[in-house]
């Protein structure tokens, strides 16, 4: 549901179209008069989807509204007069419509804003998300970036952590700028990663097999040819997490 604000100082057409953009399924935070108005209510205003504006109105025109604010949402322009449209698109606005407005007319309008509203992410924002699935690995004098849903396991080894995926069917290790598998934990709390001795952490997703062995231990295969031994403290828990 687009959040939207519009001001109008024709009180038919602002009513017009504040019926319209709620038929579509918009909420109309609010219907403003002008200018004045509206650059108040914007002060202490919530997030927006979009500001609908008439571009002439008393106190201060749509383009002047929108030159004064200084991180607009994006922004429809509604007027009666064709000929300011290129000056509405110089002010980037998503769209202009000319009144009076029909339904299927503000229905391509509000398809534009939907696509418009996809958020801009920052760098950190972008770099979470990423980091959410996939890390890098070292690779000649750069690195490349592997999914986790393809790594087997990890393995430490003289505090390098290793990252072993399958290529073709064969285990493959990556080398990885972990020096310890704390690290790899806290960077995939939700993996539900698994140690199972102190130098291994497992996918459980991965498992190919179990086979139980004396002691309370076990062998879990994770490739054609590649066993991993269990200890007797974490047997129990990965069975429950396999189901067995």
């Amino acid at each position: 549901m687009l959040k939207v604000v519009l001001a109008d100082d024709e009180p038919l057409a602002r009513a017009r179209l504040g019926r319209l953009l709620r038929e579509a399924g918009c909420e109309v935070l609010a219907e403003l008069p002008d200018g004045p108005s509206l650059l108040e209510w914007m002060k202490t205003a919530p997030k927006l989807d979009a500001l609908f504006l008439d571009i002439h109105m008393p106190g201060a025109s749509g383009l002047e509204i929108v030159a004064e604010l200084k991180d607009p949402p994006p922004v429809v322009f509604v007027t009666a007069f064709s000929e300011h449209a290129v000056r509405a698109f110089e002010t980037d606005a998503v769209d202009y419509i000319l009144k009076p407005i029909s339904a299927e007319r503000l229905e391509k309008t509000l398809g534009k804003l939907r696509r418009h509203e996809v958020p801009r992410r920052s760098a950190a924002e972008l770099k979470s998300l990423l980091s959410a699935t996939r890390f890098p690995v070292r690779a000649g004098e750069g690195h490349v970036f592997l999914d986790i849903r393809r790594v087997t396991h990890f393995e430490v080894v003289d505090e390098e952590v290793w990252a072993w995926t399958l290529a073709s069917g064969s285990p493959h290790r990556h080398p990885t700028d972990w020096t310890s598998l704390s690290e790899v934990e806290e960077a995939f709390p939700e993996a539900g990663l698994m140690r199972i001795q102190r130098h291994l952490l497992l996918r459980p997703e991965a498992v190919l097999g179990l086979k139980p062995l004396e002691g309370g231990r076990a062998s879990v295969r994770v490739a054609e040819g590649m066993d991993l031994e269990v200890s007797r403290s974490s047997t129990p828990r990965l069975k429950e997490v396999l189901g067995l």
